[in-house]
């Protein structure tokens, strides 16, 4: 009987085995168990690993952010550098020792950019002036105080003497007062002859930047000097001192080159990161950086805990999933189900990829051979949509060049026309105001006049002499003068006209910024006609900022044309006025102050050199003249033959 049941068992068991069912089970139970395992113990390694090398990255980037803060924060100190040292009388009244003066001019530019602190020292290095802002007061307010000695000062030393690195004449450093350490920059004081007078330290309090960089970069900092010493940091006290916070000479001379150390503040474990802080190509002390290492170890053991989870109900759902596929008939029309929804949402680059030799795989067959077709007729059809937006793409192109010609010929016609009006008109008044001008100067002479009469001589000959230069500027705009085409290089034209309106610029507070290529822009051009337009767009660009600004000239080549670009930041062109700027006598200054003929002699000019000069404009913003000109000489019908006034 024992026998039996035993064959009956063994019989039962062979049958098992050998139904599909049972051979496609079996083994992917087993193959998902060992997967879940060896992936469990992987993706915990990964995770962990992940972890771990994302801290270290936060504490880089910590470490990062911080150091381009204090980079940013120097940046700032040049800026408000040059502004003061550029101010006018500021050069003088450090030669003279002027403390009120000085205080007067450099007091507006601190409170204005925020300054924290500012120092004019004379060429002796003796504080003449420093203005140090109260950061107690309820609203902005300097401190003043003079007669310090910092000849001791390296920086200020440095500049003192004249000397200069690749970065050019300004040093940095860091400078202890009561208020505190500052990250102080020096830069020195030129009289106009060039010669050092003095020194200027911009600085700012390093315990306040470094609670703002803690704020942008979300991990405490601390500042040592070239020798590992303590200089400030947004620790709080620590039990054991500051000493804890500190290097060794060694150490520091060797941050950023070895591993990250760890700390033990406050009872919880830091982890550190030690970088030379360099500011100006000069390594001016050791920046760290540190996080509390605390959450790592919990996010580890949060991560593997969920990973496991995560891999426990994974491998029961795939198991579950191996007794689904088990009932194989269905998979084969699921799958043509998909790819049918996948198509009617558009989706044509879908197969089914079912190969039987049944009638579902000639109803799959089919269906490929209706997909491919589709997709084949829906490619087509986009080409020619394509082709079509191309062509009008084309079409606009060429359009928009036909209405830019269009509004340049037009433009050239109304000059030539008013040209033509005003020679006729010119002559019939020069020779009267030759005759007023000889008779007035002639009276001037006759010692029977009296002096209520003699002024008003006077009063004739300044109002004839403005009407002469009206009628100068009306032959010049009506006599275009032959062009004497020479090869040169626009670079140096640009140049010539910036030492003509130099002198312009610096008494209206106008900032000057140039942008010249490294290499030469050769043209064939009149110099002098060129050097007539940009030195009208410049007067222009000047006096369209009568609160100082920016002006930027920028010379650049695109293929055969050359561009040169003035930009103000003035009160800007009205957008109606736009169409009107080139036309003569157009003018919307004040009356008295111009005739309104600049640009439009400008305009011939560029023309006659077969160019064009194209203005965009925002009113509050500024305006940008751009002067396009041919890199080789184009020949135009009556260019050379000029008009006669």
């Amino acid at each position: 009987m024992q026998n039996e049941t035993r064959s009956f068992y063994d019989t039962l068991r062979r049958a098992a085995w050998t139904t599909l069912r049972a051979r496609l089970i079996v083994p992917y139970v087993l193959l998902t168990l060992l997967v879940a395992i060896v992936g469990t113990y992987i993706a915990t390694r990964l995770v962990v690993s992940s972890e771990r090398e994302r801290f270290n990255n936060q504490l880089y980037e910590a470490a990062r952010v911080a150091a381009d803060g204090l980079v940013r924060r120097e940046r700032a100190h040049l800026t408000d550098l040059r502004l003061m040292a550029f101010t006018q009388d500021v050069p003088a009244a450090l030669a003279e020792g002027d403390k009120a003066q000085l205080q007067a001019r450099l007091l507006p530019i601190a409170t204005n950019n925020g300054t924290q602190l500012v120092t004019a020292l004379d060429s002796r290095g003796v504080e003449v002036l420093t203005l140090a802002r109260n950061l107690n007061a309820a609203g902005i307010e300097y401190v003043s105080s003079d007669g310090a000695d910092f000849s001791a000062f390296e920086p200020a030393v440095r500049v003192l003497r004249g000397e200069t690195d690749a970065d050019g004449d300004k040093f940095i450093g860091f400078f202890t007062t009561q208020q505190g350490t500052f990250l102080v920059t020096a830069a020195p004081v030129r009289a106009d002859d060039g010669q050092i007078v003095g020194a200027l330290l911009v600085g700012s309090p390093l315990q306040g930047l470094l609670v703002e960089l803690k704020t942008q970069s979300l991990a405490d900092i601390v500042l040592l000097d070239l020798s590992g010493r303590f200089i400030a940091t947004t620790f709080a006290e620590p039990d054991e001192g500051r000493q804890v916070l500190e290097l060794t000479p060694a150490a520091a001379q060797a941050a950023g080159t070895g591993p990250d150390r760890e700390l033990t503040l406050f009872g919880r474990r830091f982890q550190v990161v030690d970088a030379p802080l360099v500011i100006r190509n000069q390594t001016v002390g050791v920046l760290s950086a540190a996080l509390a290492a605390d959450y790592v170890v919990q996010a580890e053991t949060t991560s593997r805990n969920i990973i496991s989870a995560i891999f426990a109900v994974l491998t029961l759902a795939v198991i579950l999933l191996g007794f689904v596929l088990a009932q194989g008939i269905a998979r084969p029309l699921l799958r043509l189900r998909a790819v049918s929804q996948a198509v009617a949402a558009g989706d044509l680059d879908q197969q089914t990829g079912i190969r039987r030799e049944d009638e579902i795989g000639d109803l799959a067959l089919a269906f490929d051979v209706m997909t491919r077709r589709l997709r084949e007729r829906t490619q087509e059809a986009q080409r020619l949509y394509e082709a079509t937006v191309e062509s009008n793409r084309e079409l606009e192109e060429a359009l928009a060049q036909l209405r830019a010609a269009q509004q340049q010929l037009i433009q050239s016609e109304k000059v030539a026309a008013i040209g033509q009006l005003t020679a006729g008109i010119v002559h019939d008044v020069k020779n009267p105001l030759a005759i007023i001008r000889g008779l007035a100067e002639l009276m001037d002479e006759d010692p029977n006049i009296d002096e209520a009469n003699r002024k008003n001589l006077a009063v004739i000959r300044d109002n004839v002499k403005r009407a002469s230069r009206i009628v100068s500027d009306l032959m010049t705009f009506a006599r275009q003068s032959n062009l004497e085409r020479s090869e040169g290089d626009l670079r140096n034209t640009v140049e010539t006209v910036l030492r003509l309106t130099g002198y312009l610029a610096r008494e209206a507070r106008v900032n000057v910024i140039t942008e010249l290529p490294e290499q030469a822009v050769i043209a064939t051009y009149d110099a002098q006609q060129i050097e007539q337009v940009l030195v009208n767009l410049i007067q222009n660009g000047v006096q369209a900022m009568p609160k100082g600004g920016t002006l930027r000239i920028r010379v650049s080549r695109n293929g055969d044309t050359a561009a040169i670009a003035v930009q103000d930041t003035g009160v800007g062109i009205p957008p109606e006025n736009l169409n009107r700027v080139f036309d003569p006598f157009f003018t919307t200054k004040p009356p008295g102050e111009g005739t309104g003929l600049g640009l439009s002699v400008s305009y011939g000019i560029v023309s006659s050199h077969g160019g064009r000069i194209d203005v965009q404009s925002t009113v509050g913003y500024g305006t940008t003249f751009t002067v396009f000109l041919p890199l080789l000489p184009v020949e135009l019908p009556g260019a050379d033959q000029g008009k006669t006034a």
